[in-house]
């Protein structure tokens, strides 16, 4: 099941179960300590966009608005038992269909840049270490207008 909120409409126990989503891959499995609970994801503009599996949430990302007003795709996850199932590319598109026209950004893992490719995004930088994993950044520039 496809779910799409602002911050101020998840339920306690939905925030709770996304956040835990989160760390458990990018925290634990990925061993990486840093500060999850960054503040962005209470903006106003915030999306929160996963899929659930039997009341629990198996896949996440969350779209945000960067202060010079590009949506911006971060935090994709895709929880373990359900890698394979193109969870992730579903939720990308289902971001881009809420940016529309307009160009987006995100900073990806590297050896995830063909997911991201996909979806018309391209690399705009150099490789980068964040918390000891190489990631790039990339865009996808606004679709022309016919």
């Amino acid at each position: 099941m496809l779910n799409v909120a602002r911050f101020d409409d998840l339920s306690a126990g939905t925030l709770y179960a996304l956040l835990r989503l989160r760390v458990d891959v990018f925290v634990v499995e990925q061993h990486c300590a840093y500060p999850e609970l960054d503040g962005r994801d209470t903006e106003p503009g915030t999306r929160h966009i996963w899929y659930e599996r039997e009341g629990a949430p198996v896949a996440y990302l969350r779209l945000l608005t960067d202060a010079d007003g590009t949506p911006r795709i971060g935090r994709v996850v895709v929880a373990a038992h359900a890698r394979g199932a193109g969870l992730a590319d579903r939720l990308i598109q289902v971001a881009l269909d809420q940016v529309g026209e307009r160009p987006c950004v995100l900073d990806a893992q590297a050896h995830l840049v063909d997911l991201y490719s996909r979806h018309g995004f391209v690399v705009v930088g150099e490789e980068y270490l964040d918390d000891g994993i190489p990631h790039l950044p990339m865009a996808r520039p606004a679709a022309p207008h016919v």
